[in-house]
């Protein structure tokens, strides 16, 4: 149980640093200092400061993956018609209730997504595709069937923006929540914003795909 301790407070730790600072920025010094721990503390768990990344961000997906996984087989098996709203609200109810028991978990997991596309982690693209390549890719060809008219690169792409919203709004929360009362005099709460976050995911995955021949030829004149 000592042992277990530790891994947490180290995780705890670095996913904290990692979200605010980068991965980069972030020293294993620095995260031993915050946990309590020493630096063969570290070493002895997880050998690595790679390791270390891969298994903070495994600790929030493995539930995920799992839970996302049978969510899928009992939507095969229960022949349940793919829609955006169907297949993306699946994966935010099990993304925003991984951790059920501290909601903060949800925005520092999309904080430290946002700090791995701007820090590009090769090890990590690699460990994360060995891992969980395929419960994603299941996922992908359940919304490519709920939006058949779209070609998988256009899906590609409306995912990878969809990715930036919801990046940017989870790990935003509160200072969305202050702008809107600060602005607006009005108080949202985090399920009013995730509500409006989905319908415009929605909104976008199941938009007219766009003549970019038509908008390039616009954008040259």
């Amino acid at each position: 149980m000592a042992q277990a301790g530790t891994v947490d407070r180290i995780l705890d730790a670095a996913e904290v640093l990692f979200a605010q600072k980068g991965f980069a920025e972030t020293s294993l010094r620095a995260i031993t200092s915050k946990a309590g721990v020493n630096l063969a503390a570290v070493n002895y768990h997880f050998g690595s400061k790679e390791a270390l990344i891969q298994a903070v961000f495994e600790r929030f997906l493995k539930p995920f993956s799992r839970a996302l996984d049978a969510k899928l087989d009992e939507m095969e098996t229960s022949g349940i018609l793919d829609t955006p709203e169907y297949v993306l609200g699946i994966v935010f109810r099990l993304a925003l209730g991984t951790h059920p028991d501290d909601p903060q978990r949800a925005a520092i997991f999309f904080r430290l997504s946002g700090q791995a596309y701007s820090q590009p982690q090769v090890h990590l693209r690699e460990y994360l595709h060995k891992h969980y390549g395929a419960v994603f890719a299941r996922l992908q060809r359940h919304l490519h069937q709920a939006v058949p008219g779209v070609s998988p690169m256009e899906l590609f792409w409306r995912v990878q923006f969809s990715l930036g919203a919801v990046i940017f709004t989870l790990s935003g929360m509160q200072s969305l929540q202050s702008i809107s009362k600060a602005d607006f005099n009005v108080d949202a709460s985090a399920a009013d914003i995730t509500r409006r976050l989905l319908s415009f995911l929605v909104g976008g995955i199941k938009a007219d795909v766009p003549d970019l021949l038509s908008v390039d030829t616009k954008g040259s004149q």
